[in-house]
């Protein structure tokens, strides 16, 4: 189930707001540029359909959201148990970073916790199964699918290098928990 749980930078035990409701999430995330919507209509397929499968599944989608972001690709990532390089595709996720292009994420299966530093707050999102997050251009954050991972994201791109990270050096990630699946 999705979820929402803010706090304040520097006290990463104590959530000012919790929710569970998409439609809570959604506006509290909004002020901020940061989209998030529930994609419930589709049946995903497999988890272990092939790319192309699970990109024509969500073409329509994938057509309007590319449309009204300019990007220009989408791609398939799915990390799990077999994934040879899982430890440090998750050690890259979990330092604040920031991108060139706003980073967006479709959940086909799985999940994982998106975490904003936005001034003073750090905005934790669980992503689920059917959530879309899109997290602005230039906005810290790190992600955590945690230490046994098991998701299908669908990735939207603007730039052709794909997923490039700026890493902002801060500690601040190590502050607060990590995701235990």
């Amino acid at each position: 189930m999705s979820s929402l749980s803010v706090f304040e930078d520097t006290r990463p035990g104590v959530p000012l707001l919790q929710t569970h409701d998409a439609t809570e999430i959604a506006t509290a995330l909004a002020p901020f540029g940061i989209r998030f919507e529930r994609w419930d209509a589709v049946q995903p397929p497999p988890k272990d359909a092939d790319e192309a499968t699970v990109l024509a599944t969500y073409r329509p989608w994938l057509d309007r959201l590319m449309g009204e972001t300019g990007a220009g690709s989408a791609d398939v990532l799915r990390v799990n148990a077999q994934t040879p390089n899982k430890e440090a595709l998750r050690s890259r996720f979990l330092s604040e970073h920031t991108h060139s292009e706003d980073e967006v994420r479709f959940f086909v299966h799985g999940g994982g916790h998106f975490l904003m530093h936005i001034m003073d707050r750090v905005y934790d999102v669980e992503c689920t199964q059917g959530d879309l997050i899109s997290v602005p251009e230039g906005y810290k954050h790190w992600f955590d699918a945690g230490p046994q991972p098991d998701m299908v994201t669908l990735r939207i791109f603007t730039h052709k290098e794909g997923w490039v990270a700026q890493y902002t050096g801060a500690d601040i990630a190590l502050q607060f928990p990590s995701f235990s699946s």
